[in-house]
């Protein structure tokens, strides 16, 4: 990878991140809070990272636009059809994964 110009670098990452989009899309039924517990990371973080890079650039992307980016369909849509309330077993191991975050950033 260290051969690739920095154009040919930013085209890979952009169709690596959209495949990850394609990957998240095929697989609805893993929910946000799934990706939280396991990777620290949701469709939630990646909207928020948009908007953020396009702020960083200059570029107003409003969030709800990042969100429908992101879920390729209207954020409340996808809540709607998707996501399921999370079991005690799920929250029980989010707070887990938070708390140990918490006592390594101390």
């Amino acid at each position: 990878m260290h051969t690739l110009t920095p154009e040919q670098r930013t085209e890979l990452e952009a169709a690596a991140f959209r495949r990850l989009l394609d990957h998240l899309d095929q697989h609805k039924e893993v929910q946000n809070i799934d990706l939280m517990i396991l990777a620290d990371f949701c469709r939630n973080c990646l909207s928020k990272w948009l908007v953020a890079a396009g702020q960083e650039r200059g570029l107003e992307i409003a969030d709800e636009d990042a969100r429908e980016y992101v879920y390729k369909m209207p954020y409340p849509q996808w809540k709607t059809l998707h996501q399921q309330l999370a079991t005690q077993a799920q929250l029980d191991a989010l707070a887990q994964r938070n708390q140990r975050d918490n006592e390594s950033a101390s």
